[in-house]
């Protein structure tokens, strides 16, 4: 968005009334769309991390986004699409009411990539029925779409023809100094499990492990809980953490040894364009797949559940603290040999184009 206003062209961003302060503050037009009541959401996020990956693909990518979502923002979409006549729509991948409308009226229309693109692929695919009773074709359509994505290809083989790599000098430390770590001397260990898992009722679990396994190590971290979760929840916090709602991840990443996180596609992308190695502890949706690719390309070790099936599996029992812990030391004692894979990443990352360069693609 930012790539766009600085070339001269209008933006205006269409999503539900939540964002409105992250938008404006950003600098953009804001209009509010529809979203689904809580009450109808909040049943299917509470069974996403239990549900077999058949059923979380329905449940998610099909009865939320393609249907509960999208019917939601279509109204205030269309009223919005009619009302500026846009060149270019950028889209989510699993926001379909742009899409709707973008392929009712030919707009030009990119997809602006979240997670991996088979994920994404697979995605579109469990959502394809709804899809096809909005407008017969528009599976196939999204299909050629241009994919821009800032995963770079030896972490992410694309099955999208159209598919465009690009890099966000976002992704990078901002520079800007923070002073919330706690004192000592120890390496400095950031921990995210992103905005979803507050509202989950498994999240004091999630976050109680992470604070029993840092117990113990001689590192400093800062944990993150989102802004909807009461820390009070977490009883006794140990004096090498410091807990905090959110940060911007830009301000931390450049000073930390390593990120340990739930494997979201946002926390793992600036790691490692960061070049900072990661301990992963997957709880839902695509983070599974790309916790693999972090273990993968040798930039983390991933935290799984004691089952059989990792993708059916909450991770968070009574050894996962000490599981933990353990994943984080083997990381740090041979922190060259994993920062140096992700550093590798980050080089490929730093290779791509930046969004201005391609935006003139399609606006110029």
């Amino acid at each position: 968005m930012d790539a766009v206003r600085e070339g001269s062209d209008d933006v205006v961003v269409i999503a539900p009334p939540s964002m409105a302060d992250q938008v404006t503050e950003a600098g953009h037009e804001f209009l509010a769309g529809g979203e689904p009541p809580e009450t109808r959401i909040a049943p299917i996020r509470e069974r996403l991390p239990v549900a077999s990956p058949a059923e979380a693909a329905v449940l998610g990518n099909r009865e939320l986004f393609a249907h509960l979502a999208a019917d939601a923002m279509l109204p205030a979409m269309t009223d919005a699409v009619d009302r500026f006549r846009p060149d270019l729509v950028l889209r989510d991948p699993c926001e379909y009411a742009s899409a709707v409308v973008a392929y009712r009226d030919r707009t030009r229309t990119a997809t602006i990539a979240i997670s991996l693109a088979d994920v994404e692929w697979g995605s579109m695919l469990a959502a394809s029925p709804v899809l096809e009773d909005y407008a017969p074709g528009m599976t196939r359509w999204l299909r050629t779409l241009p994919y821009l994505t800032r995963f770079p290809a030896s972490l992410d083989p694309s099955p999208f023809a159209a598919t465009v790599r690009y890099h966000s000098l976002a992704s990078a430390n901002s520079g800007r100094p923070i002073v919330r770590w706690p004192a000592g001397s120890g390496p400095l260990v950031y921990v995210s499990f992103g905005t979803v898992l507050g509202y989950m009722s498994h999240a004091t679990g999630v976050f109680r492990a992470a604070l029993d396994a840092l117990d113990e190590l001689p590192v400093r971290a800062l944990l993150t809980v989102g802004r909807r979760f009461d820390p009070a929840l977490l009883g006794l916090v140990p004096p090498n953490v410091r807990i905090e709602p959110w940060v911007d991840q830009a301000d931390v990443l450049g000073q930390v040894g390593l990120v340990v996180c739930h494997g979201g596609s946002g926390t793992v992308l600036g790691a490692l364009a960061a070049g900072v190695p990661l301990v992963v502890v997957p709880l839902f949706a695509d983070q599974f797949a790309n916790a693999r690719r972090v273990a993968d390309c040798g930039a983390g070790i991933v935290v799984v559940g004691t089952g059989t099936k990792e993708e059916n599996q909450n991770p968070i029992g009574f050894d996962t603290a000490p599981r933990l812990a353990n994943a984080i030391s083997i990381v740090l004692a041979d922190r060259a040999s994993y920062r140096s894979a992700a550093v590798q990443v980050a080089e490929e990352i730093s290779s791509s184009p930046l969004p201005a360069d391609l935006l003139n693609r399609f606006l110029r």
